[in-house]
Parts: structure tokens; sequence; C-alpha cells
């Protein structure tokens, strides 16, 4: 059984099957957990979808508990946001928030502001941003998202075609000039982006969660400097599986825990 993350806000799951609308450089998209439909536009660039499978981790010295929890969990397909500035508008909504807040004002802010595609929404683009008002900010309760939202939807629309031609980990720093765009909202924006997980911030306080339920027996650092130290030797060379599958183990965790689960 292959389990498909969900994870990203851009998911809505107030239908039978979670559903979630996207932007590619040549079309728009509908997906489910096992369906990806072209909506308007060419095919010729459609949505990547990556795999990863904690097989890839048999060789690091994982704790025998998160070992286990990851087998238990199996391979893990990843949709990478197509478009950047969708993934660098979500890690703003993700700033500071809960998930669950933030997963409430990224459909609020979709169905109000976006596109309609079908029962959901796509992320409303950088012109659609910057035509909102103050008032229709407040109204979303996203006063407080107001300024980056539109400080990288002006920084999007000067430097996207720039940015299209850097390599991740330049890219990485090159969004960090976008007033209130700092390491974790950029690392995770890219991450997202290109589905390369070294680049997340994986010392943050879900990756330090969520290891710790999957391995309460291990004594995790305190510090997200020794945790990051500790978590890069442990995964080797595959730091960005590791990262990805302990993420979705925790997605899925807190979705058993709901009530609710999605393959």
């Amino acid at each position: 059984m292959t389990w498909t993350m969900l994870d990203h806000l851009g998911w809505d799951h107030t239908t039978t099957s979670p559903v979630r609308a996207m932007r590619t450089t040549t079309g728009t998209w509908l997906l489910t957990p096992s369906t990806t439909i072209l909506i308007d536009g060419a095919a010729t660039t459609a949505p990547v979808i990556d795999l990863y499978d904690p097989a890839a981790l048999h060789d690091a010295p994982l704790p025998s508990g998160l070992r286990a929890t990851l087998d238990q969990l199996g391979p893990v397909h990843r949709v990478r946001t197509a478009d950047l500035w969708e993934a660098l508008a979500t890690a703003i909504i993700r700033q500071v928030i809960r998930a669950g807040q933030a997963r409430k004002m990224h459909h609020a802010f979709r169905t109000t502001a976006g596109d309609r595609i079908g029962t959901t929404a796509l992320m409303p683009t950088p012109e659609q941003v910057l035509a909102l008002t103050d008032e229709e900010f407040t109204a979303l309760g996203m006063a407080f998202k107001r300024r980056p939202l539109r400080a990288a939807a002006t920084a999007y629309l000067t430097y996207h075609a720039e940015w299209a031609d850097l390599p991740p980990e330049v890219l990485v720093k090159a969004v960090q000039g976008v007033p209130r765009i700092g390491p974790w909202t950029a690392g995770a924006a890219v991450a997202d982006h290109t589905g390369d997980y070294t680049l997340y911030p994986y010392a943050d306080l879900a990756v330090r969660t969520w290891a710790t339920i999957a391995a309460p027996s291990t004594t995790w650092p305190a510090t997200e400097p020794e945790f990051a130290a500790t978590w890069q030797r442990l995964a080797g060379p595959h730091l960005s599986t590791l990262t990805v599958l302990t993420l979705a183990w925790g997605d899925q965790h807190a979705r058993t825990d709901q009530g609710s689960t999605h393959h």
C-alpha cells in the first residue's frame, strides 16, 4: 500500500475524497489521491509526484522505534507544488499559527479570492492578492498576513523568471530577500516546490514532535541545532526521505486521531 501525503494546505477534505487544484506552467489540474486530471491548458507539464520509500533508510542508523514506525507506514507519494508562488504563499500562511488554523485560513483564502475549480479553488494569483483591500484581508482573518503576502506577490512578479533558473539551494537564499520571508518560510516553500526536503527546516517543531512520538524511548536533543545535527547523522544521504516520511507519518497519525485516514 502506498500513501499519498496530504499535508499541503491546498488539499481540501470537505468531500468524500480529498481534492486539490494546482497550476503548472502549462495548465490547471485537479488532483485526488489517485487521479490527476487536466482541467484547462496543455498537458505538457503535469504535476510531479515524488515517491519516498522507507526501504531507502535500511542502512541508516535510526532508532528502532522510528524505523519500525516508518516501515509500517510504507512508501509515500507526495505531489510537488508546481507553482513557486503557491508554495511561497502557503508557507507564509503556515508561519507562526497552528496547522489546523492554517488549513482553514488557506481554504478560506482560496475559496474567497481564488478561481474555483469544481468543489475546490486555486491559490489566488499574485495579481489577485495585490488587488485585495485591507478590509478584505481583515474579513478573512488575515490582517497579519497581508504585508508578507503582498511583499511576496510583488517580488514574485518582479523576479519569477530569474528565480526559475536558480538551483534550489540558491533559490532558498534568494527568496529570503523578500520582507518577512525568513529561513523557515524559504526552506519550507522551496522543499514543497522541488520535492527536495534536505532544504526543509528539518529541526522544526513538526519534525521534532513526530520523531518523539514515533520513537518515545529515544532521548532526542532538546535544541534545534542539536536535533538538526543528530537528524543529519541518522539520515546520512537520505535526509530528504527521512524528513518527508516522518512528516507523512505525523500527518497520517494526526488524521487517524481525528477519526479519518486517506490513502
